[in-house]
Parts: C-alpha cells; sequence; structure tokens
C-alpha cells in the first residue's frame, strides 16, 4: 500500500525558512517522479515543484521560481521542499506525490504551512 507521510510544517514569518519532508513506502520510490503541490484556503490544488527519478530535473512554478528547491534521497526514500523567503501567499498546506497517483485524486493527509508575521 503506497504511502506518502508528509511533515516539517508549520508557522513561519514572512522572510523565513522551512523544509518540508515527504516519506515514502509501499512503491519503487526510486523509479517514480516526484512533485509537490499545495492548495491554499479556497483555492484550487496547484503544482510547486517536481522532480526526476534521479533528481537530474526539476521544474517549479513561476510563483515559487528561485525560493523554493526540491530534492529527493532515493536511499531514504523521502522528497523534500526547501522553502525560503517565504510569502503570505505561500500560506497552504502541502501535499507531496507521484504523479500517477495525482491524476486518480489519492492524496495524504499533508502539512500545513502558515507564514505571518
Amino acid at each position: 500500500q503506497v504511502q506518502l507521510v508528509e511533515s516539517g510544517g508549520g508557522l513561519a514569518q514572512p522572510g523565513g525558512s522551512l523544509r518540508l519532508s515527504c516519506a515514502a513506502s509501499g512503491f519503487t520510490f526510486r523509479m517514480s517522479a516526484m512533485s509537490w503541490y499545495r492548495q491554499a484556503p479556497g483555492k484550487e490544488r496547484e503544482l510547486v515543484a517536481n522532480i526526476t527519478t534521479n533528481g537530474g530535473s526539476t521544474n517549479y512554478a513561476d510563483s515559487v521560481q528561485g525560493r523554493f528547491t526540491i530534492s529527493r534521497d532515493n536511499i531514504k526514500r523521502t522528497v523534500y521542499l526547501q522553502m525560503k523567503s517565504l510569502k503570505p501567499e505561500d500560506t497552504a498546506v502541502y501535499y507531496c506525490n507521484t504523479p500517477s497517483r495525482a491524476r486518480a485524486g489519492s492524496w495524504g493527509q499533508g502539512t500545513q504551512v502558515t507564514v505571518s508575521p
């Protein structure tokens, strides 16, 4: 059974940093691209960043480009999202997922990030 457990969220001040982690199990992690998504209150879920199987290629939403960094450790079966220069508009529940599970509408619980003075 696929499990993706997000952690590392919390309260940060504008301009601050947080590092999210996502521990994966139940599938061949090293063979799956991974992505981070977020959903702010009253808004649709949006793709934040994705990373290829070996971490060789990454892509980011324009809104986070230059501030967020996605990475992965295939030995630890974990994907990370380093967030810097946080803004109040980054406030959202953050989810990690595989492309197939995202298309199927299957999501974990996510981790809440709140950016506020």
